[in-house]
């Protein structure tokens, strides 16, 4: 509710006592000049009138200032709907004004961030537990599979295992991006973590007629095992992609000893996608012309890597192939 027009003025006249105080110290000191003096009373009236009428103007004017932006504030604090911040008291009517918007404002902005924080807590939920449930029909589409003699049963294995490799990438997107740490460091042999994702491709090898060059690698990496071979089967993943052809090759970087190389005879990537192949959701001309890439593999990739303080790069000439650099040196931790 307003205020009444004298609370509002009692208001006024407690915020600027200093200059009124100020004001009749000018006046005393005015009228003992005057009578030292002994100026003509006339003039001195007719001066004095004069400053009283103008002081009351110029605080007219100032009072209507004054009311005008303790209604715009006022109307401000009644549009906004929203725990107190802590302010220093005051005497001031237009600085209690802006405190209580500022109180509003951050129960505004508690209540927008409870908001988002439930939000994404239900899509979290909810996404985990459509990622475990498809794993039933897929389990049990594997079952009859493995009882039928459809000719077409090596593709529609391939198939299934598309749709398993979508929902572990939902879920490793769920939790990459959740609130808690899924990260647990420790020293593996480089060589575990590899023949891991070369086991979980080798039917897409044998089916494309894709050769493999590997030879064990030797070392061990500070890292988080579960995350570095989700990334290398996403590298995989694509170099078969987009590998008619040809062959893959895995070795150690020959001028650098921590950094695993991943080397493919496919397509290659244009000079103009290199640059952004891995933001959010580009898809590049190979994307494009494939239509059925996400532009997420190689974000996930570049934010997982980036989380275990490993780096990557991507090398590519178009019609001979793409070179993946994943540098595992040890470095400080991304802990964000």
């Amino acid at each position: 509710m307003s205020m009444s027009r004298r609370k509002l003025l009692a208001a006024y006249v407690r915020q600027n006592v200093p200059v009124l105080l100020a004001t009749a110290g000018w006046a005393a000191i005015f009228l003992v000049v005057i009578a030292l003096y002994q100026l003509p009373a006339e003039s001195v009236g007719y001066a004095s009138l004069l400053a009283v009428l103008f002081l009351l103007i110029a605080g007219l004017i100032r009072f209507r200032r004054f009311c005008k932006k303790h209604r715009e504030l006022e109307e401000l604090r009644n549009q906004i709907n929203i725990p107190a911040v802590p302010l220093p008291e005051t005497s001031n009517l237009i600085e209690r004004d802006y405190q209580e918007l500022i109180r509003l404002l951050d129960r505004e902005r508690g209540r927008i961030i409870y908001d988002k924080d439930r939000a994404y807590q239900e899509m979290t939920e909810y996404y985990t537990i459509w990622a475990h449930q498809i794993k039933t029909p897929i389990a049990a589409m594997r079952l009859l599979l493995q009882s039928d003699g459809a000719p077409d049963k090596d593709e529609l294995h391939e198939q299934l295992f598309r749709i398993e490799q979508y929902t572990e990438m939902v879920l490793q997107f769920i939790r990459l991006d959740g609130r808690g740490s899924d990260f647990v460091f420790r020293t593996v042999p480089l060589d575990d973590c590899v023949k891991q994702a070369v086991r979980k491709y080798a039917k897409s090898f044998i089916r494309k007629q894709i050769r493999l060059n590997y030879e064990p690698v030797h070392g061990q990496v500070l890292t988080d095992e579960k995350w570095l071979v989700f990334v290398i089967e996403q590298i995989l993943s694509n170099a078969l992609k987009y590998t008619a052809r040809g062959e893959i090759s895995i070795c150690m970087h020959p001028g650098r000893p921590n950094a695993l190389v991943i080397e493919d005879t496919g397509i290659g990537i244009d000079p103009a996608d290199l640059p952004r192949v891995f933001e959010h959701g580009y898809t590049g001309f190979n994307g494009r012309a494939d239509k059925k890439s996400t532009g997420i593999g190689l974000y996930l990739c570049k934010r997982i890597m980036d989380k275990l303080s490993h780096t990557i790069e991507i090398e590519s000439e178009v019609g001979k192939g793409t070179r993946v650099i994943l540098g595992l040196e040890k470095a400080p931790l991304d802990v964000e």
